[in-house]
């Protein structure tokens, strides 16, 4: 699934954190950051909203399989991890 497909409610895993934490997407929007809501708590930190990069969101739940699925990053969200580190 690509991340432009990620519509609100979404339930989402990304490693923002550093280890893969789930949370769900908070908005319908497209391009190299989103809005999400991260479950943080899951490693021993606050869960909060707030923006993320677009690469990221590594899985996304598909419902309509009951399962998770890897996300694929356009080439543009791709090149902004190399210019973000």
């Amino acid at each position: 699934m690509k991340t432009n497909d990620i519509k609100k409610g979404m339930k989402i895993m990304t490693n923002q954190l550093g280890i893969p934490v789930s949370g769900t997407m908070e908005d319908n929007q497209r391009g190299s950051t989103r809005f999400i809501y991260t479950n943080a708590d899951e490693i021993g930190m606050v869960s909060e909203y707030g923006s993320v990069y677009a690469y990221n969101i590594i899985e996304v739940f598909d419902e309509s399989k009951n399962e998770w699925v890897k996300v694929e990053h356009t080439p543009k969200q791709l090149n902004m991890k190399t210019i973000v580190f």
